[in-house]
């Protein structure tokens, strides 16, 4: 498997992180991971919802303040 790629979110707020996140994956493969990093908590349930309404996995979430990150690997339903 390939090294995950990076979105830099930092200092943006909701909505903004998941907005991103989601142009981005409309360009990755089924299978590829990104790591989001931001600063905005809410991120870390924000992101999670976003994915299981559009089919991703998150694989892992780590809080290192003042960054908050997601790991997803992007699914079937690539929207």
């Amino acid at each position: 498997m390939s090294e995950a790629k990076c979105l830099d979110v930092r200092g943006l707020l909701c909505p903004v992180p998941v907005i991103r996140t989601q142009q981005v994956v409309r360009l990755m493969a089924v299978g590829e991971r990104m790591w989001i990093v931001a600063t905005d908590p809410g991120v870390m349930h924000d992101v999670p919802a976003w994915c299981r309404v559009h089919g991703h996995k998150v694989v892992e979430q780590v809080v290192e303040r003042p960054d908050y990150r997601v790991l997803i690997e992007v699914g079937r339903r690539n929207n």
